[in-house]
């Protein structure tokens, strides 16, 4: 399959080679957009919207002074219950670190300038602009220029996730891996938090290691404090990482998400929804919760399901737009508008509501929500 608008680049192998994946199967995955041509912030690339045999979503073929590869951020699974699924997966010790409420981003050097990858592969100017104003990046990027750095950036100024963690403020960013470009390989746990202290960087919260028949009691009890305290969950890992680490959250970071989606239902609730409520059904049952802790769990989902959902009908019944404003610091409007089209990029409606002192106030628009709602107020079936 080859069609005229293939870029020449993908037909002279080397990138066939890099990826070990067939020419003819990168044009095919070209034609069927799996992987789009980029041009954006400064960076030629060629972007997987999807995976690919072994390459993963989000992988990056920079074409600039030097082909680079730089790997998508491999999906991590969950575990429903605790007890069966560690002595399964992993083998001798768990390492347990804190999995917090952000956004994913890989940074990397590409042609000597320090950019940020979000999860899709996109170049975020915002957060590329953040990252090396809250990090010094420089030496580490001169002496480990093939690695890529990933990690959260989290905060109350946090345009995707706004949430509070009292020990950063306004925004912050954490790390959880260290990876090679090409490879993905990443550091061990050890090897990766040293690296990263003689560099002065700040990785996520190590909770322990624990052996394999201890892990799922203190991970539970890791859980329900970090429930409690407004925190997300944690990710499990193999201290070699030579095993894919695995997810679980709290029950109060799965209401927190469904009371965002069930705010904007018929643009989020679908892909939301289900997942989060078997998670709860699940939890709940491994917990062996008290009759008084159950009804606590019911209360607080439902609760979470139920009013969003209502105070979005009262404002849109008012004559409000299903919206939702983010703040960010930036020192021009015209910063602002260029997040503004990264986020269009990504087919977010969003516009500049407010700029003034060097905070811009964006508006995302949940049209879908808006449009519905008022289409069943006035009589529409559904």
């Amino acid at each position: 399959m080859r069609e005229k608008n293939i870029p020449p680049v993908l037909n002279n192998g080397e990138i066939s080679e890099k990826l070990d994946i067939p020419l003819q199967k990168l044009e095919e995955a070209y034609c069927k957009g799996i992987i789009k041509y980029y041009k954006e912030h400064g960076v030629k690339a060629l972007q997987f919207r999807k995976s690919l045999r072994h390459i993963e979503s989000g992988t990056m073929v920079t074409l600039g002074d030097e082909m680079e590869v730089i790997r998508g951020f491999p999906k991590i699974r969950r575990t429903l219950m605790l007890y069966p699924a560690l002595e399964k997966h992993f083998q001798d010790e768990i390492a347990v670190e804190e999995k917090m409420n952000g956004y994913n981003v890989r940074i990397a050097q590409v042609d000597g300038h320090i950019v940020a990858f979000t999860r899709g592969g996109y170049i975020c100017p915002y957060t590329s602009r953040k990252a090396t104003e809250i990090l010094d990046l420089d030496q580490f990027f001169q002496d480990h220029p093939k690695m890529v750095i990933c990690g959260e950036m989290v905060g109350t100024l946090n345009p995707y996730v706004s949430h509070c963690y009292p020990e950063i403020g306004k925004l912050g960013f954490r790390i959880f891996d260290l990876r090679e470009k090409l490879t993905n390989t990443p550091l061990p746990i050890i090897a990766k938090r040293k690296l990263l202290l003689d560099y002065g960087l700040e990785p996520v919260r190590l909770l322990g290691i624990f052996p394999i028949k201890e892990a799922p009691e203190k991970i539970m009890e890791i859980v329900r404090e970090l429930g409690v305290n407004d925190r997300e969950g944690v990710v499990m890992k193999d201290p070699q990482m030579q095993l894919e680490p695995l997810k679980y959250t709290s029950s109060q970071a799965q209401d927190s998400e469904l009371e965002y989606a069930l705010s904007y239902p018929f643009d989020l609730a679908q892909a939301f929804l289900f997942s989060r409520i078997i998670r709860e059904g699940f939890q709940a049952y491994e917990m062996g919760e008290s009759s008084d802790e159950l009804r606590e769990r019911a209360l607080r989902m439902g609760e979470s399901i139920i009013y969003p959902m209502l105070n979005t009908i009262h404002r849109v019944k008012e004559g409000e737009v299903a919206a939702e404003d983010l703040i960010i610091e930036v020192d021009s409007e015209e910063e602002a508008q260029e997040f503004i089209r990264h986020l269009r990029d990504l087919k977010v409606m969003a516009t500049l509501a407010e700029f003034k002192d060097g905070k811009a106030v964006i508006r995302r628009i949940h049209q879908s929500t808006t449009d519905k709602i008022n289409n069943y107020l006035q009589g529409g079936l559904y």
